[in-house]
């Protein structure tokens, strides 16, 4: 019998037992009016005939935590954590049935219920640390209660989602419930807590025994995630939060977390990451590409190149179970690449990340071949070869002819022009550039790249694929260097420009580690191979490799057999058990020399200086790139920074970042540098002053 509803939660009664159920498609997000809902049927509830009281959700999941969307609005009364208030605080005990995910302000909900029980396939989990937040209606607080410190450090410092069984170990679930019907299990554990006499358990009413403990948990926790999670404040405030807890009433420490949400909630760093979240989302969006177009089936894909991009993106295919043929120009070249796959899957064993039956099964999806004929039933041709326009040209003339119609031919090109290497074909409309990231088989970030004639088709298609080898995939228009590599050139040029004008190579790279890069860009460059951007330019003309200065120092470190990593020495000097870099008198002697060379005039460079000339740059371009239409929004953008280049997602990307110093103030920092050195490149693209100028933003122009 329905009692009492509203437009996303409804009440209802059986025999003795109340049922609060909750409908907010898609995932019942914790939206303002979801919350009014269960506040007032929980408090009609308390005047009724029932015993006990369920709270169940409908469709795919329980609370799949908060409405993001509200996190900017004003709040309203009464406040979520008085609504968990009134759950705990309900004279009839109150079960809530998790199926699905519970999440964030979800599992803060189950945990302010009295019991809880799930079927085995939920989830749990508190995952606000990914968004710059901590749990901030109670979760810090009730979860180190029920599952211990130790526990609740790691649950809530790492955002991971855990199963409902392991969650049964940790006190955060009560009961499985058996077989498929959540309603009837929960309707059978209700009656059995009756039957039992169960108390009225308020997780709020257990207190921590300091014994339980170990007092410098805290601080080595703080040490610990300020390398982990290098720069980001959220882990550092939870574990302040999980201290408040065990040393504190509930009370003290509820407001202490509330206060500590607030400062997070408003500070640039969840900003960003929040940014980051309906950004990766946005890019799946491809503007004017209706849901109706159609997909073609891809269950068979084929791979030119067995080097190691082609053995990685190979294995993203295997991964999920869609069989790959691999080609390569001769026996031995395809031995050695399917070699590479099997030490690459080996070494994933011996992490503990896959069995050894998993490892076979992958392995029995890769199938070799040197005869073109072998792929003329592929669904998806992937052309991994050389970085030379001829070269893959004649790939795809090949591909061409053998292929059957309807086949997607795809490059893994990272900066050569789509639209002529489609021109080798009769069939441009199914050609279409898809750029994986090194290692193929880790990095998330997919560039699809669509040329001229690209079917839209098969650019539905080639983002359904993204998903389903588990991708971040952006689309981009042809240019060179597409995206990523287009900015990240301007990036490039900077700090070689940096290190010969009279920083050391060791400030350059603390400078940008200090911002949040992984890496800086020298350490980086020594990682990849300083002989990779040396074949790159090998192929260009004076005009596109620009500045002799921008590159002099590498091509002399190549010159020199200095490769990097690979060789024991680039940029710096490599130890050959730990591979730490050691600073190297000799590259300092070299800079030098080349700076003397060119009459460059060596001076002392500030900390800001160098972030300046590094960042500046790639927000610059960035915004030639939306002027040209080649990304379709800012936040694209921002997503092959994060995903691709390892920009700190706590920035939120060079446009998000951009937005956040304002663009009155990057206009006229680039204007200074334009007048400064006289160079084009530093003149502000007519994007960035026509938006400083008004007021603007890049977010705000990519809505408009």
């Amino acid at each position: 019998m329905s009692v009492t509803s509203s437009s996303v939660t409804s009440y209802e009664v059986r025999g003795d037992i109340g049922i609060i159920w909750i409908n907010n498609p898609p995932v019942n997000a914790l939206s303002q009016a979801l919350r009014d809902g269960i506040y007032a049927a929980v408090n009609a509830a308390q005047d009724d005939a029932t015993k006990a009281l369920i709270m169940i959700c409908q469709g795919r999941t329980f609370i799949a935590g908060a409405d993001i969307s509200e996190f900017d609005k004003a709040p309203t009364e009464p406040s979520f954590n008085k609504i968990l208030e009134t759950i705990e605080q309900s004279a009839k005990p109150i079960v809530a049935a998790i199926h699905g995910t519970a999440l964030g302000g979800g599992l803060e909900t189950a945990l302010a219920c009295h019991y809880r029980c799930a079927v085995g396939t939920a989830m749990v989990g508190l995952p606000e640390v990914k968004l710059g937040l901590l749990p901030g209606a109670g979760g810090t607080q009730r979860a180190p209660r029920l599952t211990g410190v130790e526990a609740a450090i790691k649950l809530i410092t790492s955002g991971n989602l855990i199963k409902a069984k392991d969650a049964v170990g940790l006190n955060l679930i009560d009961h499985i419930i058996e077989g498929d019907d959540l309603l009837e299990g929960a309707m059978a554990y209700v009656q059995q807590l009756l039957a039992d006499n169960a108390p009225l358990r308020k997780v709020r009413d257990i207190n921590i025994d300091p014994a339980s403990f170990d007092p410098a948990i805290f601080d080595n926790s703080r040490k610990q995630l300020s390398r982990r999670a290098r720069g980001q404040l959220a882990p550092q405030r939870i574990i302040d939060c999980i201290e408040a807890a065990a040393t504190l009433s509930f009370d003290e420490g509820l407001a202490t977390e509330g206060r500590l949400f607030m400062d997070l909630k408003d500070g640039s760093q969840s900003a960003a990451m929040r940014h980051m979240f309906f950004a990766q989302r946005e890019a799946n969006k491809i503007k004017g590409l209706g849901k109706e177009t159609a997909k073609r089936a891809i269950k068979s894909v084929a791979i030119i190149g067995g080097g190691t991009m082609g053995g990685g993106i190979a294995m993203n295919f295997a991964n999920v179970g869609i069989p790959v043929t691999m080609l390569e120009i001769n026996d031995e070249a395809l031995q050695r690449g399917l070699g590479i796959i099997d030490k690459n899957y080996s070494m994933t064993v011996k992490k503990g990340k896959l069995s050894e039956e998993q490892k076979q099964g992958c392995l029995s999806l890769i199938s070799g071949t040197t005869d073109y004929q072998d792929l003329a039933n592929a669904d998806l041709v992937i052309e991994a070869v050389f970085e030379n326009l001829e070269i893959k040209q004649q790939v795809f003339a090949k591909l061409d002819k053998v292929c059957k119609p309807g086949a997607i031919l795809a490059s893994n090109t990272s900066y050569q022009d789509v639209n002529a290497i489609a021109a080798a074909t009769k069939r441009p409309e199914d050609v279409i550039g898809l750029h994986f990231f090194s290692p193929a088989n880790i990095m998330k970030l997919l560039e699809i790249v669509r040329a001229d004639n690209t079917s839209d088709e098969v650019i539905a298609t080639s983002m359904a694929v993204a998903k389903a080898i588990g991708k971040v995939p952006v689309l981009s228009g042809v240019c060179f260097g597409f995206i990523g590599n287009r900015m990240f050139s301007e990036y490039g040029r900077e700090t070689q420009l940096c290190l010969i004008e009279g920083a050391s190579a060791e400030q350059i790279d603390r400078v940008m580690e200090e911002y949040g890069m992984a890496m800086g860009p020298l350490a980086v460059s020594d990682l990849a191979g300083i002989d990779i951007g040396y074949k790159v330019r090998e192929g260009l003309s004076a005009e596109e490799k620009g500045d002799p200065r921008s590159f002099c120092v590498a091509d002399a470190l190549v010159d020199l057999g200095r490769l990097g990593q690979k060789s024991g020495a680039g940029f710096y000097q490599y130890d050959p058990q730990t591979r730490a870099r050691i600073s190297d008198p000799e590259v300092s002697a070299l800079v030098e020399a080349k700076a003397a060379e060119y009459g460059v005039e060596r001076r002392d460079f500030t900390d800001e200086e160098i972030r300046d000339r590094l960042l500046l740059p790639l927000i610059n371009e960035g915004a030639k790139i939306l002027q040209e239409g080649i990304a379709q929004r800012s936040g694209d953008i921002d997503v092959v920074y994060v995903y691709g280049y390892g920009f700190p997602v706590y920035h939120g990307g060079p446009m998000q970042y951009a937005d956040h110093l304002g663009l009155d103030a990057v206009y006229k920092k680039l204007s200074a540098l334009h007048r400064e050195s006289g160079k084009d490149y530093w003149q502000p693209a007519d994007l960035i002053k026509t938006l400083a100028e008004s007021g603007s933003s890049f977010a705000k122009w990519s809505q408009s």
